[in-house]
């Protein structure tokens, strides 16, 4: 099995409210279902079930082949797929290719690559303290820097409406699209703002 070396990068992200998003290259990774069939649903990692397992079997399928990729599918995600616990995390195809190369039986003519590399800066083990489980309403009002009224304001809900969410800590599916709806018009409203900023900048000088 012959494997070619780049410099790209596969990369994940997990949204407030759950959404998985895995890109190599910064362009959307397949999930390769009609190959290696185990999740619909995409994929999901820091853990060894079904998209986990499809996460693992789409990275080896893009640096090497479908019979490697089959094979190991299982080990690659309780070594290093399992591992990401962080809603966000990297990894290099290199690294994903040096470990290709320790779990396959052919003799590849290539440098010795430098060793897998578990994402995410890794400290000293320490004894993991229990986390007080987040509120997904609080942390959306974090992050857009809002308060739960003006969080309502948007929605055009009741006030009460959010507090009920925030009290039960869940927050139903068409709340969450309109949420996610919101975020990306804001985001496409600062690309426009820029672009405008960057116009009127041009005509003064």
């Amino acid at each position: 099995m012959a494997f070619t070396r780049n410099n790209h990068v596969f990369k994940g992200h997990r949204t407030l409210l759950g959404a998985k998003f895995v890109t190599y290259g910064e362009l959307e990774l397949p999930t390769k279902h009609d190959l290696y069939s185990q999740s619909r649903n995409g994929f999901d990692w820091g853990h060894a079930g079904p998209a986990a397992k499809q996460l693992a079997f789409s990275i080896l399928y893009q640096l090497s082949d479908k019979d490697f990729a089959e094979q190991n599918t299982s080990n690659f995600t309780n070594e290093v797929i399992k591992k990401f616990n962080s809603r966000d995390w990297t990894l290099s195809a290199s690294k994903v290719l040096s470990w290709i190369k320790d779990n396959t039986q052919e003799k590849i003519e290539e440098k010795e690559p430098e060793k897998i590399l578990v994402l995410q800066s890794q400290k000293p083990a320490k004894k993991q303290r229990v986390k007080p489980k987040t509120n997904v309403v609080k942390e959306i009002c974090k992050e857009l820097n809002i308060t739960q009224k003006n969080l309502a304001s948007i929605l055009e809900i009741p006030e009460g409406t959010v507090s009920s969410w925030a009290v039960k800590n869940e927050i139903p599916r068409l709340g969450k699209k309109a949420i996610e709806f919101y975020i990306e018009k804001e985001k496409n409203q600062q690309i426009v703002d820029s672009y405008k900023s960057f116009v009127k900048l041009l005509n003064v000088s």
